[in-house]
């Protein structure tokens, strides 16, 4: 997706770990992951570059599909559809 297209999307859950330090955004990632549903868009935010990284990688592994990161000023939003 583009980045115009990711900052229009409207989530069904969002996770604000915007306060915790790695690995607390993607442990809360994978806590709230638990009650969205497939088809799903889960978003998840933090200002720890590792979660860039991270959570799309743990979301392949999980087979979910990573829809892409909009970087906001000081922090990241990371958008996934739960499969």
């Amino acid at each position: 997706m583009d980045q115009d297209a990711l900052k229009a999307l409207k989530a069904d859950k969002v996770v604000d770990a915007r306060s915790m330090a790695c690995p607390g955004p993607l442990l809360a990632a994978k806590k709230a992951i638990g009650g969205v549903q497939p088809g799903q868009i889960m978003e998840v935010m933090s200002a720890d570059p590792a979660t860039k990284r991270d959570v799309p990688k743990w979301a392949q592994k999980k087979g979910h599909e990573f829809l892409g990161t909009v970087e906001e000023s000081g922090y990241f939003r990371i958008f996934l559809k739960v499969q």
